[in-house]
């Protein structure tokens, strides 16, 4: 098979879809790869590393998609990039599909096969594909949330940790799954007072076990959240329903309870936000201001920290890929329930049930297309 593997085009993202060590597996497996020139810069891979490997440097996007059998990519194809697609084709990449309509009718007018990293699951009921970003945006968002609350930046002028003498900040973390975990420990280690809201009993049970004192947790209600609200520095969320638009946990008329530059750092903003008034940044521009509260929602936030986050995604998305590579869709899914779960968009129909449910979208269950 031919993979190919184009530079990303969306503002301020300096991942690659496949590392060199990506690429030497596959082209030991017996596999073409074509990476365009430039495309590993940003993560510190050059050229010269891709071609020790017996991969092919070309030196645009469009000979890339008019080659290959299959594109490997980070982030969801953008509009120029997805008129590039060809029926038949095979897209490996993050998707977001639930939140973006524009996207997801282009995918299903191309005709390609869509197979999405964010809704990929294993035995356990994981996410594989997602956990490693998520881990990234984890650790970065009370980072970057400590960044806004600067009072050069619009924020409270709030030192996450306090000083002797002074408390530190407050920090709410709603959701307690892989994000909300790396973000406590990370809020926590900076010495803030956090909290963490999750509605799984035995999963605050397992955060209270494996962490102890390091970090409050609570079963997260509407009411519980309204009592947190007006004591928050900051609100990070975190949750996360596979494949669906996120639910809007804070509500804009809730802000006259909050204090005044108070922030609150969307991770969930790929899939449309957890906050009534997110609305996608980028790194170049990455706050705003609403009603006196200070919103970070980067929609790429691991980019931030490319060489780690490219690094962790290949190892992530490696054997899958080869898998795919190997056997074609059709065989390497039917052989793995887990890989056909990521199936979103297949010769213009639509294969994601909570897809189809967000955007009002017919689709058809993936198992009928083996």
């Amino acid at each position: 098979m031919k993979i190919g593997c184009p530079t990303e085009i969306k503002p301020q993202e300096f991942r690659v879809g496949m590392t060199p060590n990506a690429a030497q597996e596959a082209v030991s497996h017996g596999h073409e790869v074509i990476i365009q020139a430039g495309a590993g810069i940003g993560a510190g891979f050059d050229d010269a590393a891709y071609e020790a490997t017996g991969a092919t440097i070309i030196d645009t996007a469009a000979e890339v998609f008019a080659t290959a059998d299959m594109i490997v990519k980070v982030k969801e194809p953008q509009a120029a990039e997805r008129k590039m697609l060809r029926e038949g084709q095979l897209l490996f990449t993050y998707l977001h599909l639930a939140p973006d309509e524009a996207q997801t009718r282009d995918l299903l007018a191309s005709g390609c096969t869509a197979i999405a990293y964010e809704t990929v699951t294993d035995r356990s009921g994981g996410l594989p594909l997602l956990a490693p970003m998520s881990e990234v945006a984890g650790r970065l968002a009370p980072q970057v949330g400590a960044w806004t609350l600067q009072k050069a930046n619009g924020g409270r002028g709030v030192l996450m940790g306090g000083v002797p003498g002074v408390g530190p900040a407050r920090v709410i973390v709603i959701g307690g799954g892989v994000v909300g975990t790396h973000a406590a420990r990370i809020a926590a280690g900076m010495g803030a007072d956090v909290t963490v809201l999750d509605r799984s009993l035995p999963r605050l049970r397992y955060l209270d076990d494996v962490f102890g004192g390091t970090f409050k947790t609570g079963y997260s209600s509407a009411g519980l959240l309204e009592e947190l609200l007006p004591l928050a520095d900051m609100v990070i969320g975190a949750v996360l329903i596979p494949g669906a638009a996120a639910p809007k946990l804070v509500r804009r008329d809730q802000f006259g309870m909050m204090k005044p530059g108070a922030v609150l750092v969307d991770v969930a903003i790929d899939q449309g936000g957890c906050f009534e008034t997110s609305k996608a940044t980028t790194h170049q521009d990455p706050i705003y201001e609403v009603d006196g509260i200070m919103h970070y929602c980067v929609a790429n936030m691991p980019g931030a920290v490319a060489r780690t986050s490219t690094l962790a995604l290949g190892n992530a998305t490696m054997p899958f890929m080869l898998a795919l590579a190997d056997k074609g869709w059709k065989q390497a899914c039917a052989e793995d329930r887990h890989l056909l779960n990521g199936l979103n968009v297949h010769a213009g129909q639509l294969t994601y049930a909570a897809v189809g449910e967000a955007l009002g979208i017919e689709s058809v269950h993936p198992e009928s297309l083996l």
